[in-house]
């Protein structure tokens, strides 16, 4: 495939800075989750304006029609619900849940394809997505809790890229049209934070402003460089490659964020690990 050295390094890079997103969001504190999701989608809204402009890509924004802007509006639901719960998950010491949640996405896609599209499953898939419910049952038995962050996180992503198939736009039209269904509730959000002097924005320095400002080239710059690795490489390779970003997760989890690993949860992680071994392979296998 024509690029393909750049298109891995472009995917790999976008993964790897994915993985080590959970060390940039504690930074943002005393700023609440909810207020640095606002932050994040204002200040990504602000770079993709700037990004459309240069790439002189207004015109795919225009005549589009309404069924479209109900896809694109559904899919910034979406989107902010999984940046909100990842952005909780990682200022709360849960970022091994949010792993999960990313590992277990691609079973999420396949299932949503079978109940929404009709698809049929081979065998090897149903075994893998019963694995998945297998690793839920076990960490929801073990911890005494239902693995909500994981769920949360695997649902919100599956249906959003389900619902992102059916937009006609390439990622820099796409993030910027729902920048502008999210941005100006962000924005309005963010000013009664203040005015109620609730808001982190003023009266914390000058590096927390940065910060929160930089929650926007955070977003933006791994999507246009995941962008720019799916161009060039096939469905396949981007789909061995999409797990260095929770594998990532995970071990910043374990080893940095000391988070506890019971028994029952590596039991959970390692069927989830089993099944993503069984659901790549037989995709390698379909494909060859």
């Amino acid at each position: 495939m024509p690029g393909a050295g750049r298109g891995y390094a472009a995917a790999i890079t976008a993964y790897t800075l994915w993985g080590f997103s959970p060390a940039f969001w504690p930074f943002l504190a005393p700023a609440s989750a909810l207020e640095s999701l606002a932050h994040r989608v204002a200040w990504t809204l602000v770079g993709m304006l700037g990004v459309i402009t240069v790439a002189r890509r207004w015109s795919d924004l225009r005549g589009l029609p309404a069924r479209t802007w109900l896809l694109i509006t559904a899919g910034s639901v979406l989107i902010a619900a999984n940046w909100g719960t990842y952005i909780w998950a990682a200022t709360h010491d849960h970022v091994v849940d949010s792993s999960l949640g990313y590992y277990t996405t691609p079973l999420v896609s396949v299932l949503l394809a079978v109940l929404v599209l009709g698809e049929r499953l081979r065998p090897a898939q149903w075994v893998a997505i019963g694995m998945a419910v297998a690793a839920v049952v076990v960490l929801t038995v073990g911890t005494g809790r239902l693995p909500w962050i994981s769920i949360v996180l695997a649902l919100s992503f599956g249906t959003y890229g389900l619902v992102k198939k059916r937009v006609p736009l390439d990622p820099i039209p796409g993030l910027t049209a729902e920048g502008f269904l999210l941005g100006p509730v962000a924005i309005a959000f963010l000013v009664v934070l203040q005015v109620v002097g609730a808001g982190t924005f003023t009266g914390h320095g000058v590096g927390h402003v940065l910060l929160l400002m930089a929650a926007g080239p955070i977003t933006a710059i791994p999507l246009l460089l995941f962008a720019a690795g799916a161009q060039r490489l096939t469905l396949a390779t981007l789909g061995v490659l999409q797990y260095i970003n929770p594998t990532l997760q995970f071990l910043y989890g374990v080893v940095v964020g000391d988070e506890p690993m019971p028994v029952s949860r590596w039991i959970g992680v390692g069927l989830v690990w089993a099944a993503l071994v069984l659901f790549t392979t037989d995709a390698l296998r379909a494909r060859a």
